[in-house]
């Protein structure tokens, strides 16, 4: 009997609900969030779509959604079943290290529109002023998500010995 097999669903359940509830607070849809929380509880870490809808008590459709936008965000990886078509659905084990070095594009794509937008009103308006303030956080973000990000890894080395 593994550790999993062992647990008690109720109380399983009930962290992924409870969990998943404070994602969609913090902005996440709630059925991604639901499916994210199933994976992050699951000892492997990965879930067929028909385990996912079982324990979840959702339609196919509804898992392949969330998956979908999950995946967009980084947060979980298909991956194929060797010797089957089945698809596992695994979330990373380092991912919100993950989503938050991928955001580092679009921040990249709102400097880049940032700029054309202070050239664009002018430096010297109140507007360009704005822009060129909002231009300089997102440097300042990015720059302080780079530095942290590193920080991280070292500290997850000595946490876990992973590197």
């Amino acid at each position: 009997m593994t550790n999993e097999a062992a647990r008690d669903p109720e109380a399983v359940s009930t962290f992924v609900e409870s969990f998943a509830a404070q994602l969609v607070e913090a902005g996440m849809q709630r059925m991604p969030a639901r499916i994210f929380a199933a994976l992050l509880s699951s000892d492997s870490g990965s879930l067929t779509s028909a385990e996912l809808g079982e324990q979840l008590r959702v339609s196919p459709a509804a898992v392949s959604g969330a998956v979908r936008y999950l995946a967009q965000q980084h947060m979980v990886a298909r991956e194929r079943e060797p010797g089957s078509r089945r698809e596992r659905y695994r979330v990373h084990s380092n991912q919100w290290y993950e989503a938050l070095t991928n955001r580092e594009a679009v921040i990249k794509r709102w400097e880049g529109a940032l700029r054309e937008g202070v050239t664009s009103l002018g430096a010297d308006t109140p507007a360009g002023r704005r822009m060129a303030e909002t231009l300089a956080f997102f440097e300042f973000v990015d720059g302080e998500i780079a530095a942290m990000m590193e920080r991280w890894r070292v500290h997850r080395a000595e946490l876990f010995g992973e590197g």
